[in-house]
């Protein structure tokens, strides 16, 4: 099991708009893509920054909805976005909301995605750690 992470900052009292349009828009298109499997947003306590983790059964299937649907989800958020998303994707490797087996063996990694999402002038606005 994989997921995606992104992280954005928005717009002043954007947060509840947001919420909506996820419900309303990208939720039903997310259920529709291969290997989803579920959703989590989480927003800061002032509500100017987000992030949203969603679930995959297998990494193709994470990066497959980064390449066929993110640029439009983009613009349907544009509006409440202030500032670019940070994305990225990890393996799970436990859980106690899903049912995760071992982890799989490692793959190789997919630099395709990153460079596709530098081109998108996709810069992180987080710190690491």
């Amino acid at each position: 099991m994989f997921a995606r992470k992104v992280s954005v900052r928005l717009k002043p009292n954007a947060l509840s708009e947001f919420t909506s349009l996820m419900d309303r828009e990208i939720l039903p298109w997310l259920k529709k893509q291969e290997g989803f499997m579920d959703l989590i947003i989480l927003a800061v306590a002032d509500n100017r920054e987000v992030a949203t983790i969603s679930f995959w059964e297998h990494r193709v299937d994470a990066e497959a909805s980064n390449s066929c649907g993110y640029p439009d989800v983009l613009k349907v958020l544009a509006g409440l976005l202030d500032g670019t998303p940070y994305v990225k994707t990890f393996e799970v490797v436990r859980s106690t909301l899903h049912q995760v087996s071992s982890p799989p063996p490692a793959e190789p990694e997919n630099l395709a995605c990153e460079t596709d999402l530098s081109e998108r002038n996709f810069r992180p606005y987080e710190t690491s750690v």
